[in-house]
């Protein structure tokens, strides 16, 4: 999706990846991997204002992936699948106790995805939120 040149192309590409999180064994990682391979800008959105946030389809418009919008990526390609509809999407940003470093989370369930914001590792566990310090959280609106 990310090297189409037309919003239609890339619309038409990420309506393809998300029906086929359907039937995978593991959509959340499909997610990561899908848009881990997504080229990197340095800012785009900023994570503080939720109001400033990309709909998806402005993010696919847009084209343009810091960090944040990896996160916000995986978020709305899982929330818009029937797979997860009636799942809870929650995204914290706060402070890797141990390595002193913001990080941007998603949660779903008991799944939790992490990016640095300086970083390029995206990540998922299955634990808790237990070694980031939470400064924001944000719940995010039902999609369909």
């Amino acid at each position: 999706m990310f090297n189409k040149h037309m919003y239609e192309d890339r619309l038409a590409s990420w309506s393809d990846f998300r029906n086929g999180l359907e039937t995978c064994g593991n959509p959340i990682q499909e997610a990561i991997n899908y848009y881990d391979s997504a080229p990197r800008v340095s800012i785009h959105t900023d994570p503080w204002d939720n109001k400033t946030w990309p709909t998806p389809w402005e993010l696919v418009a847009e084209n343009q992936y810091c960090n944040f919008c990896i996160i916000l990526g995986v978020c709305y390609s899982l929330q818009l699948t029937k797979r997860f509809t009636g799942q809870e999407f929650e995204i914290y940003i706060g402070t890797d106790i141990a390595k002193s470093k913001t990080m941007y989370v998603l949660q779903v369930g008991s799944d939790v995805v992490t990016v640095e914001q300086n970083g390029n590792d995206v990540k998922k566990q299955t634990k808790s939120l237990y070694k980031i310090a939470v400064e924001k959280q944000y719940t995010m609106c039902k999609l369909h």
